[in-house]
């Protein structure tokens, strides 16, 4: 039964595209009749319905759905299979299956670091914590993505280091999985001409380009030049017809240039398709505790992508105060989990602690290992969707769970004790907690978690 719930799945999927493919503007509207004209009952009803609403309205979401079709053709159609139905339709599935099987949190993406290299040193940059000698054998990568299909798992995400440091492997993976889906979060200073030849060739990668806001408050943090490097990369990345986006860490430095309708614009007009937003993190021994946002700070990068997300052709995730679209605390294998370029398996790409290494485990083990589930028995960690992280915003948990655990620290140049972690970030939390809690009043959740 499930393999011909897939099969008709595939059928529906790919006869809609070919249906847009020739005439987007025009036959895009037309497109949920043929889906549903090909879906079993009841199959992603809710997500059918909020795209027919999106189509018909020709809002924002529209136009950036149009704006998709302005990429390379096979680019866009390999986006289309591995992301959407591969990662997210069928992968989600046979997650879901994985899951109950195996009473464990399963995720969607796994992210991982080729690399701790480096060719920049950021402020604040939690990265650098590990050190710039580690690095996962293309045998080790090639391991890990194969260990995560048999789970369902069709999306992988680089982080570092630079990951662009190891730029033949990256490609050499993408060849090796050609059903996979592959973002890498990088600096965006190794992106040029031969790079953008070689992702049109295998046509599933898409680079989150890091940028701090404009070029007062980027290179302050990444160092003299790094803005201009950036722009160069977009408008090569733009000029090949490629799918890109930016990452950006929100701090108390940055947080107006980044929140602001001018840089929206511009990374739009730049040719980003996403734009996903981190909070900084006082992670390691030498965290700059001075880039914490205040919570008046943090308040209006909320208020403000809220706001653009109404009226923006760009996709838009703020980790941090999100929370509430995706039911809390994401890591932890919940969504995601880490992987560093030790092969700590770790349960966060902030949270450097771990109980194994996937040298030593299987992923579905590391799935299974204490701190791991810890976290799926622990989460959501908060019920005020504000206040989702068990580090940042509720210490005492991960405090806990770190000890009872026994996981140790993954930082190999400093290691730091989860009460020094913790102690910084009880600090902040004494501060966000008020503020957190009149948000979540004001847009009326509690009441209605109180109700239910």
């Amino acid at each position: 039964m499930t393999g011909m719930k897939t099969s008709m799945q595939n059928f529906a999927i790919n006869q809609a595209l070919k249906y847009i493919e020739g005439d987007p503007e025009t036959n895009i509207p037309k497109l949920m009749a043929l889906v549903d004209k090909y879906s079993p009952e009841n199959w992603y009803k809710g997500q059918r319905d909020a795209i027919r609403g999106v189509i018909e309205r020709k809002d924002n979401w529209y136009q950036l759905i149009l704006k998709i079709y302005d990429l390379d053709p096979g680019v866009r159609k390999a986006f289309f299979q591995n992301f959407l139905f591969n990662a997210s339709l069928s992968g989600t599935s046979r997650q879901n299956e994985a899951k109950e099987k195996y009473g464990c949190n399963v995720p969607w993406a796994i992210l991982l670091d080729p690399t701790s290299a480096c060719n920049l040193h950021c402020t604040g940059c939690w990265a650098a914590e590990y050190g710039h000698k580690l690095n996962l054998s293309l045998e080790t990568i090639d391991s890990i993505i194969r260990q995560g299909k048999e789970l369902g798992i069709y999306m992988y995400i680089y982080t570092g280091g630079e990951p662009m440091v190891r730029k033949a492997d990256l490609i050499r993976i993408c060849e090796m999985h050609p059903d996979c889906e592959f973002l890498s979060f990088t600096n965006g200073t190794l992106i040029d001409d031969n790079f953008c030849k070689e992702m049109l060739r295998v046509k599933n990668f898409v680079p989150a380009i890091s940028l701090e806001g404009f070029e007062d408050a980027n290179d302050g943090r990444r160092g003299d030049g790094s803005y201009a490097k950036v722009k160069h990369a977009m408008d090569l990345l733009k000029n090949s017809r490629l799918p890109f986006g930016i990452s950006i860490c929100y701090t108390s430095r940055n947080y107006q240039d980044i929140s602001s309708e001018k840089f929206f614009d511009y990374i739009i007009d730049s040719g980003a398709l996403f734009c996903w937003f981190f909070h900084y993190m006082p992670v390691g021994n030498d965290a700059a505790v001075e880039l914490l946002p205040t919570p008046e700070q943090r308040e209006t990068v909320y208020r403000r992508i809220r706001e653009f997300r109404k009226s923006k052709p760009l996709f838009t995730m703020d980790f941090q105060n999100d929370a509430e679209y995706v039911g809390g605390c994401i890591a932890g294998g919940r969504n995601y989990l880490h992987i560093n370029a030790k092969g700590d398996v770790e349960p966060c790409v902030f949270i450097h602690y771990s109980n194994c290494n996937i040298h030593d485990t299987s992923l579905l083990d590391a799935l299974r290992s204490p701190l791991f589930m810890a976290y799926h028995d622990g989460q959501p960690f908060n019920e005020n969707m504000l206040r989702p992280c068990p580090m940042l915003e509720n210490p005492e948990k991960l405090r806990a769970m770190v000890k009872e655990t026994g996981a140790v620290s993954t930082d190999y140049q400093s290691p730091e004790s989860v009460d020094s972690l913790c102690d910084r970030t009880s600090k902040y939390v004494e501060k966000w907690t008020p503020k957190a809690e009149e948000l979540w009043e004001a847009c009326g959740k509690s009441k209605k978690q109180k109700g239910a």
